[in-house]
């Protein structure tokens, strides 16, 4: 008695096509891998120490970073600024700078207007800022003034001013040159604060 043999088909040319890319995508496929995370280049961060800032255009002295250097402000906006006490102070380690501005007090430029001038400059960075602390500061010289510490994406994250309320009235805002990353930022951020609270602690007026 014969034997009936099984009917088969053979694959479509369509479906043998996909069966062979299945195949070789299963060959090829290697060792999963997970992303590293971005790494960030590592800081040096220098030695601390301190030399006297003098200047014959501005009425005040106070202690800098040796680590840092002073550009004077020639131009503001394409201008002259209001006062040769116009100049920045330079972090190269850091790639960052702290912009100084001096205007002596008079009719023109009453303490008051100076006054509501530097907070409203602060709260304009207050609307991409995540926290503000604000709060007054002096020193044993009878400086006295106003320290605005902002976190989150802000342009500058420090801004201070220092006056005597009758005669001068300073003010200092920090700007890193480089794309703004708080995170980051942050371990640099708290030691140029550190400097700058030095900065403030030893400013004195000119007598």
């Amino acid at each position: 008695m014969k034997k009936e043999l099984k009917k088969f088909r053979l694959p479509y040319p369509s479906q043998l096509r996909l069966s062979l890319v299945f195949l070789i995508v299963l060959g090829c496929q290697g060792p999963s891998y997970t992303p590293k995370p971005r790494a960030f280049p590592k800081v040096e961060y220098p030695d601390r120490s301190y030399k006297t800032f003098q200047d014959d255009d501005c009425g005040f002295t106070f202690e800098m970073p040796e680590y840092t250097t002073i550009e004077k402000d020639t131009l503001f906006f394409n201008e002259e600024p209001a006062h040769p006490c116009w100049f920045n102070l330079h972090f190269p380690d850091f790639n960052c700078d702290i912009h100084f501005s001096y205007y002596p007090i008079s009719n023109e430029a009453p303490f008051e207007k100076l006054n509501a001038d530097a907070f409203k400059l602060a709260m304009e960075h207050n609307r991409k800022a995540t926290y503000i602390d604000e709060h007054q500061v002096a020193n044993e010289f009878g400086v006295a003034g106003f320290v605005f510490d902002l976190q989150g994406p802000v342009a500058t994250p420090f801004q201070f001013f220092l006056s005597d309320s009758t005669n001068h009235f300073f003010r200092g805002a920090l700007y890193f040159n480089t794309q703004v990353r708080p995170d980051s930022l942050a371990p640099v951020y708290d030691f140029v604060k550190q400097d700058l609270a030095h900065l403030i602690n030893t400013f004195r007026w000119k007598e």
